[in-house]
């Protein structure tokens, strides 16, 4: 039995990725992947344009140079293969930087 059989998607992003949005035009770092939507539905209806597939991955994420977390869906980003540092002021708090660009989670010690 293989993963689509059982209903479930492989995200093709991870936490840490920086991701181009397509339609919005922004890019950012992912933070956070649902295996499917799980955000209010009175948004999801609200949304204009092409709705993505609630049964595909979804992704919480830092907008670069804002101060806002965007929800999008797999279907409406790419990989942003830049090296250029993503800034939003809770970045730090989640992320340590890596000297090749990567972001990678903070350890955090309870």
């Amino acid at each position: 039995m293989n993963i689509e059989e059982v209903g479930v998607t492989k995200a093709e992003y991870n936490i840490g990725d920086v991701i181009y949005h397509s339609h919005y035009d922004f890019r950012g770092v992912i933070v956070d992947v649902d295996a499917r939507f799980s955000g209010d539905e009175e948004w999801y209806d609200d949304e204009e344009g092409v709705k993505a597939p609630k049964d595909a991955p979804w992704y919480h994420v830092l907008i670069d140079e804002d101060t806002t977390m965007a929800y999008v869906a797999e279907q409406s980003i790419r990989s942003d293969p830049s090296d250029i540092e993503v800034i939003h002021p809770m970045i730090n708090d989640v992320f340590t930087r890596t000297s090749s660009g990567k972001y990678m989670l903070r350890q955090i010690v309870n």
